[in-house]
């Protein structure tokens, strides 16, 4: 990921104030519990060693931070929304590598790896467990809980539909669609987004349509950066992204990239269509789909897409909050990443 363009300050200041309040909701859990969410949230090597250094952006966090402020609290106002965010972000990601067999995360071993699948299962439903009750509690607990519930119904819809993604086929009226894909990524990753923007201005006392308003702002965001994730995926830095080339190719995730150069028409995709439906994985078969995707404009398609969503979340910010400069630097940072 590229560097935040936000000012180190502001950014180290959400961080601040989020690690030591994530670090009295993980110390409730079983001590085993405790180690494996340590772990996941890079705090500590496998077997609980200390680790020093930057243990994440903290960019779900730090949009529900900078949102209350926006709103006119403090960045504290939102911590019990901003620990939610992060503690479900985590959740997620635990199961994620459960779910697609990734080995690795943030150039470690995923936790199902470095500790078993059934106690990566119940480290992942400790970390939403502790996010439920970090969303209930303090004042507009109802309203936060209320968000939060509604991201989880979406975000669990969402991993079940590109899991149902990976049973249909390349092509043929029963191939994914890109309105099909942009509704998954809209609940899969956007809705986290959305939450952790209504729970910063919710805790920081705003209306319910100020909420519905900036939830509308952090969707477009999320659907934005899971795009550009979808890049990435394909053609990403592994020292950046934790993640080795090509690799959404050769999991044939169907990503926003496979799915645009797919529906070009062009001599590209079709030759891709081709390849796909064989079935091949070796390494020159993943390198040529590469190349096809790319010569079918599923790179360039996919990122102007991106493109249009950032754009509609930074008109609805700036029509609402037209002084939240470190919030706009933020959003921009999300959606501008280049390796």
């Amino acid at each position: 990921m590229a560097d935040l363009a936000l000012p180190a300050d502001t950014l180290s200041r959400c961080r601040e104030l989020l690690e030591p309040a994530m670090r009295a909701a993980v110390a409730d859990l079983h001590p085993w519990g405790a180690r494996m969410a340590a772990f996941s949230l890079g705090w500590s090597d496998i077997d609980g060693t200390p680790i020093e250094g930057d243990a994440g952006k903290g960019l779900r966090p730090a949009v529900a931070m900078l949102c209350a402020q926006a709103a006119g609290g403090t960045l504290e106002t939102a911590l019990p929304g901003a620990v939610a965010v992060e503690l479900v972000h985590a959740f997620s990601l635990v199961h994620d590598d459960i779910i697609d067999s990734d080995e690795r995360r943030r150039h470690k071993p995923a936790v199902w790896k470095a500790y078993g699948v059934g106690p990566a299962i119940l480290a992942g439903d400790a970390l939403l467990a502790l996010a439920i009750r970090s969303a209930a509690t303090g004042p507009h607990a109802a309203a936060a809980t209320g968000h939060l519930s509604s991201a989880l119904v979406r975000l669990v819809h969402g991993q079940t539909q590109d899991m149902a993604f990976e049973e249909r086929p390349w092509n043929g009226h029963d191939a994914v669609s890109v309105a099909e894909y942009t509704g998954m990524a809209a609940d899969k990753t956007g809705s986290l987004l959305a939450c952790a923007a209504a729970l910063g201005v919710t805790l920081a006392g705003a209306s319910e349509p100020l909420a519905a308003r900036m939830h509308d702002m952090g969707l477009e965001l999320g659907l934005a950066f899971q795009m550009v994730d979808d890049v990435l995926g394909i053609w990403g830095d592994p020292s950046h992204t934790g993640k080795p080339v090509f690799g959404d190719l050769r999991r044939r995730k169907k990503t926003l990239p496979v799915l645009a150069a797919l529906a070009s028409g062009s001599p590209a995709g079709r030759e891709l269509s081709a390849l796909l439906a064989c079935g091949a994985d070796d390494e020159d078969s993943v390198r040529l789909a590469a190349e096809l995707i790319e010569a079918a404009g599923g790179r360039t398609t996919t990122l102007a897409i991106a493109a249009r969503h950032a754009s509609r979340a930074l008109d609805i910010l700036d029509s609402t909050f037209p002084a939240a400069t470190d919030l706009r630097t933020l959003c921009v940072s999300l959606t501008d990443r280049t390796h």
